[in-house]
């Protein structure tokens, strides 16, 4: 027999080998494995033939291996050994971008790692250091796979400053240039244009780079429809194979991901579906075996890793220190009070919302409310100039703490439209380094600015966007009278937003003929938001009609919160026709989820045929929801066997949420395996939460053991809420320091709430000097609101002083529109912490 034939033949009674002995250890017949796992039994009973004529298809590898708990990837690759069959080669269909061999490296903003070598005109070359694979390496290698063998990805790495996110994506991708796949980086204009503009000319076999993904998918205007175009690009077989890489920092990929309270308008509803499952955690530090292959490469003769061992082996920030982090950190801490200045006015400024592109002017203007009364008389003529060519000097990385920078020229190809002018006014723009960003948001992360800061803002912005933010972020921190003027700079600057903005805070001063004014010259500049304002204010003046023609007005202009609106205020007054009517235009217009709610509306009246229907309409049209809510109404009437074709609909689709509302419908008719089986698999897209609500109905049933191995599942995998929720358990059953450990990994881990929840317990057993502890401890690692945690147990204790300290803490640090801040100070506060006078 010929050697590839045996590989073949060998691969085969592998496969069939080990899906035997899953099959022994779940003790399934073959039958209920059948039924399982969806198949037919012929099916079943040829994919474990000794005999058989060719291996069993790919889908039912991964649905048996499912059922089986087995290594879909493992048997996925066992199969193609016994089939031969290869990944895709790719053509050379062109598209966006260039064959990965013919870029370099730092044109993807990989971090060099040594100084540049040139020599006559040539190109400057730049170092890399070797390359140390880590864990988050192989599963991103795993991705890379897929795509070689024809199936779409996307992995978002997820990580600090300079911990290595964008150099593992290049690494990554490398086996990927010689089946002839090319890589497009959209970046110009600007990366969210260029993105939303390139996608739909994006070819099979082509990795799409997205470093930085918050400047696609973090764009107010922009985000959410790149994230659905990326969406549309990964789910449509005919364009594939297509892989998607992009990074975050980890506050962005919170940010997007964190659930909007009710009330609040969702920002990120899209880009957090798309980033559901598809991130992926890149550690800040080597650990002892990256480290030890690191010294295995210097020994090898790679200079650079051994200098960076020689000073980063100790803490493992061995890509931080390639990136020149640490000189960074010096040229910061030890730099003159004038550089200092500068470099903190501009922290301040990326943190709280301007863009990458730092005015000169601005920072000049800002940096002297950093500086005491005595360097600030020590500044010599020439300050600025020479602090800004210290920090323009770079660091080991080719890194500079702060750097002169500028706009790309626009250019477009004949008969475009014109991009948006640039502002030569602004005059010179600088950026700071990553690094520095990011220690700027940590460090000064309860820090508000000074007066100057916000003067050079109004003074010298000139984008709307970074003027709105700042707003906002005033406002955050009870700043109103800035955050106020901050807006209406935005808004001389056209954008109809920020009248919106006004309107909004001069009726929270009971001001409504002033807000009117401003939403209706924001709605004649088409801004539909303000004609949804507009509607509130009538409604809330008892002018129904008028209300209910502006909820039209905005609703036909595209405004889909217009169209929720209408469609519940129309069935409040019992018009269930003209919700329909306005519900089934939306449909019309490929917004379901108001058909949905009109369903969900039609069933609490009693009315099942007619919710049954809209559901189906609803869910055919994408929304997911309703096929959990067919799946219950069938139960209900006891289709069984409808309900779990819809089920499988729902399952196929993978959504975590609708996959825990179909466990709980599951758990609630006594199913607990199969409750337990569509958990897991909402857990393995990556929605931890997903588990806690049926944790709850465990522990409300009496079944502790099955609710803590529920959240022990999730904490094994190192989910910092799993912890927080197993804190609480330990808690409840009295092991007070259990609970502390569990509380302080969880903290570790990015989730400060069980340090919170602990020291609230504590306050109510009576050990308010534990409890204290505890709110500190959540304030060092990060969590403000305990703050105002530590505000109220002041004010309880008739502390009003201490309480107004710690509430002007919380002001600072970006909490005060939760700690509803207007009657203590219903003016605001001065930059500098005290009370505002009135200013309206």
């Amino acid at each position: 027999m010929h050697e590839p034939e045996q590989e073949r033949n060998a691969a085969l009674v592998e496969l069939q080998t080990r899906l035997a002995d899953g099959l022994a250890r779940t003790r399934l017949t073959k039958t209920q494995l059948a039924t399982q796992a969806r198949l037919s039994r012929t099916t079943v009973q040829m994919a474990f033939q000794p005999d058989a004529i060719a291996a069993p298809s790919a889908q039912t590898v991964v649905a048996l291996a499912r059922v089986l708990r087995l290594p879909e990837k493992e048997l996925l690759d066992l199969r193609r050994v016994a089939t031969e069959e290869p990944g895709p080669i790719c053509g050379t269909d062109e598209g966006p971008g260039k064959p990965i061999s013919d870029w370099d490296p730092h044109d993807l903003e990989v971090h060099p790692a040594g100084p540049a070598i040139t020599w006559g005109r040539s190109k400057g070359l730049t170092h890399l250091s070797g390359y140390v694979m880590r864990d988050h390496d192989r599963i991103l290698a795993e991705a890379v796979r897929d795509a070689t063998e024809g199936r779409s990805r996307m992995v978002v790495l997820v990580g600090s400053s300079s911990t290595g996110k964008t150099r593992a994506c290049w690494e990554a991708v490398q086996p990927l240039a010689s089946r002839g796949w090319r890589l497009w980086h959209p970046f110009d204009p600007t990366r969210s244009e260029a993105a939303l503009e390139g996608l739909q000319r994006v070819r099979p076999c082509t990795v799409v780079w997205l470093n930085e993904a918050q400047h696609y998918l973090g764009n107010p205007g922009l985000g959410e429809r790149v994230a659905a175009a990326i969406h549309s690009l990964l789910t449509e077989p005919a364009r594939g194979p297509i892989l998607v890489l992009g990074t975050l920092w980890p506050e962005f990929a919170d940010e997007y991901t964190d659930l909007t309270s009710p009330g609040q308008r969702d920002r990120y509803s899209r880009v957090r579906e798309l980033l559901a499952g598809r991130t992926l955690t890149v550690p800040d530090s080597f650990d002892e075996q990256a480290l030890q292959a690191a010294a295995s490469l210097a020994e090898n003769g790679d200079q650079l890793l051994a200098d960076a061992l020689t000073r980063a082996i100790a803490g493992g920030r061995l890509a931080q220190d390639l990136a020149g982090a640490p000189e960074l950190l010096r040229r910061y801490e030890q730099g003159t009070p004038a550089a200092k200045a500068l470099l903190e006015a501009a922290m301040d400024g990326r943190r709280l919302g301007i863009g990458l592109h730092l005015p000169q002017s601005f920072l000049i203007d800002a940096a002297s409310g950093y500086l005491s009364d005595g360097n600030f008389d020590q500044l010599t003529e020439d300050w600025a100039e020479s602090s800004f060519a210290d920090l323009a000097r770079p660091v080991h990385g080719k890194q500079a703490p702060l750097r002169r920078t500028g706009a790309r020229p626009d250019r477009r190809p004949p008969g475009s439209p014109p991009g948006a002018p640039q502002d030569p006014s602004t005059g010179p723009m600088f950026r700071l380094a990553d690094y520095l960003e990011q220690h700027g948001r940590k460090t000064r992360r309860t820090k508000c600015p000074p007066d100057s800061f916000w003067h050079a803002a109004f003074t010298h912005l000139a984008h709307a966007e970074d003027l709105n933010d700042l707003a906002e972020s005033a406002l955050d921190r009870h700043r109103l009278r800035w955050a106020y003027h901050l807006h209406q700079r935005a808004a001389d600057l056209g954008d109809p937003s920020a009248l919106v903005y006004m309107g909004r805070m001069q009726e929270s001063f009971g001001r409504d003929e002033e807000a009117v004014a401003l939403f209706r010259q924001a709605a004649e500049s088409g801004y539909s938001d303000a004609l949804l304002e507009l509607a509130f204010i009538h409604k809330k003046c008892g002018a129904k009609r008028e209300a209910y023609s502006l909820f039209r007005l905005a609703a036909d202009a595209g405004n889909m919160r217009a169209v929720i609106h209408l469609v519940l205020n129309l069935v409040d007054d019992g018009d269930w026709e003209g919700a329909e009517a306005v519900a089934l235009s939306a449909l019309a217009g490929g917004y379901p989820l108001a058909l949905y709610l009109l369903a969900e509306q039609r069933e609490r009246v009693g009315d099942s045929a007619g919710a049954t229907s809209m559901y189906r309409r609803a869910a055919d049209a994408g929304e997911s929801r309703a096929l959990v809510a067919l799946v219950r109404l069938r139960r209900q009437a006891g289709d069984g066997e409808g309900a779990e074709a819809l089920e499988k609909q729902v399952v196929d689709a993978g959504k975590p949420h609708e996959l825990y509302s179909l466990a709980v419908l599951r758990d609630a008719l006594g199913e607990s395996a199969a409750a337990m089986a569509l958990i897991r698999q909402a857990v393995g897209v990556g929605d931890f939460s997903a588990i806690f609500p049926l944790v709850a109905m465990r522990l409300h049933a009496g079944d502790r053991e099955g609710a803590e191995a529920l959240v022990t599942m999730a904490a094994d995998d190192g989910d910092a809420m799993a912890l927080t929720y197993l804190a609480q358990l330990r808690d409840d059953s009295g092991d007070w320091a259990e609970a502390e450990e569990l509380a302080r990994r969880a903290a570790d881990g990015g989730d400060t709430v069980a340090l919170c929840l602990l020291a609230t317990r504590r306050e109510e057993a009576g050990d308010f000097e534990a409890a204290e502890t505890l709110y500190r401890q959540a304030i060092e690692v990060g969590d403000e609101s305990a703050l105002a945690k530590l505000a109220r147990r002041r004010e309880k204790a008739g502390d009003q002083q201490g309480a107004d300290a710690y509430y002007q803490q919380a002001a600072d640090a970006g909490k005060a529109q939760h700690l509803q801040l207007g009657a203590r100070w219903p003016h605001g506060l001065d930059a500098d912490g005290l009370p505002t006078a009135p200013w309206l």
